[in-house]
């Protein structure tokens, strides 16, 4: 078990005016290099002494990363763009609103105050072996304690678990994902937009992290596109407080209907997995039938199949399943308990 401490590492802080200037930062100090967005995740591995850099690069001065602004096809949040202007922006309230109602569950509103849309997408992984400097398989190490016989793991994976079974933490990357975002990073030999459920990875592809950002890699904006601007929305996060807490799960849809019949859907869950799932197999079988109980039941049936419960988290199972169907039927119920 690592020694927590209250002193953090030395480091050498740079506070670049520019993103050209922060990348040059970035390509300079390599994997030795840390990026600070808002800094409540950053700070956590600082101050506890898990994580020990060379050099932080504080993106906070660098004004072309921040704000909202609308494009010909959508609108574009920099990646440093505080998630209280992300749920208060007139114009996510009004068209891109699955976005506002995710980000507005995040912690506590001090927490929005200063953390970030590209660092709440960013962040690592809350298992607390992990974060507890335990020498488990993220951190280079030989095994995972939360899927060892005595291990706790109410909070972690029931699908797509390979050796890690430690969840995404992310409330607005379901939201992101069900609409379609499109995520902007600079690299070495330049820029690159990937869908959003792209943007984040399984320990089947790199075990050390949850997204593909690499050391020198720079997340700039997320784009969203105009084409579900004003669609029917649902999103529902479940925790264990009201506020503060990660979710054990959360479920984000976006669906257009056509008469009483789905036309178009996208709909993602996090807590479930490493990363956060898109369900295309749910979104195939629900296009075309009625936006009811009927066909959210049949969707959560269908979105659990694979699923394998660890020792303490079997609840995830119905929940999952629950959230499914509510998302699609666009009801919320008093209880998801099956």
């Amino acid at each position: 078990m690592a020694v927590i401490r209250d002193v953090m590492a030395a480091f050498e802080l740079y506070q670049p005016g520019s993103v050209a200037e922060a990348q040059r930062l970035l390509e300079q100090h390599g994997s030795d290099a840390w990026v600070l967005a808002g800094g409540l995740d950053s700070f956590d591995w600082l101050k506890d002494r898990i994580k020990k850099p060379k050099a932080v690069i504080d993106l906070s001065g660098i004004e072309e990363l921040r704000g909202v602004r609308t494009t010909a096809d959508g609108v574009e949040i920099g990646a440093m763009t505080t998630l209280t202007e992300v749920v208060d922006h007139p114009i996510i309230k009004q068209k891109y609103d699955l976005l506002a109602q995710a980000a507005e569950l995040v912690a506590s509103p001090q927490i929005r105050n200063q953390g970030t849309i590209g660092g709440n997408v960013s962040q690592d992984t809350r298992c607390w072996y992990y974060r507890g400097g335990w020498p488990c398989y993220r951190a280079g190490g030989n095994i995972c304690y939360a899927d060892a016989p005595e291990g706790r793991n109410r909070e972690h994976a029931i699908l797509h678990a390979a050796r890690c079974v430690a969840v995404n933490p992310s409330d607005t990357a379901p939201a992101l994902i069900a609409l379609d975002a499109k995520f902007v990073v600079r690299t070495r030999k330049g820029e690159r937009v990937v869908d959003a459920e792209d943007y984040f990875i399984g320990p089947d592809i790199d075990i050390t992290r949850l997204h593909i950002l690499q050391p020198g890699d720079l997340l700039t904006a997320i784009r969203i596109p105009s084409v579900w601007a004003g669609a029917q929305f649902y999103f529902e996060k479940i925790r264990d407080r009201n506020v503060w807490d990660f979710p054990l799960m959360n479920v984000a849809s976006a669906i257009a209907t056509s008469g009483d019949s789905i036309e178009r859907i996208r709909i993602a869950v996090n807590g479930a997995a490493a990363r956060p799932l898109r369900l295309k197999a749910v979104e195939d079988a629900v296009r075309g039938r009625p936006r009811s109980a009927a066909t959210g039941e049949m969707a959560g049936k269908l979105a659990v199949q694979g699923a394998v419960p660890l020792q303490f988290n079997a609840y995830k199972i119905p929940l999952m399943k629950h959230l499914v169907k509510r998302a699609i039927s666009g009801v919320q119920e008093a209880t998801w308990a099956s």
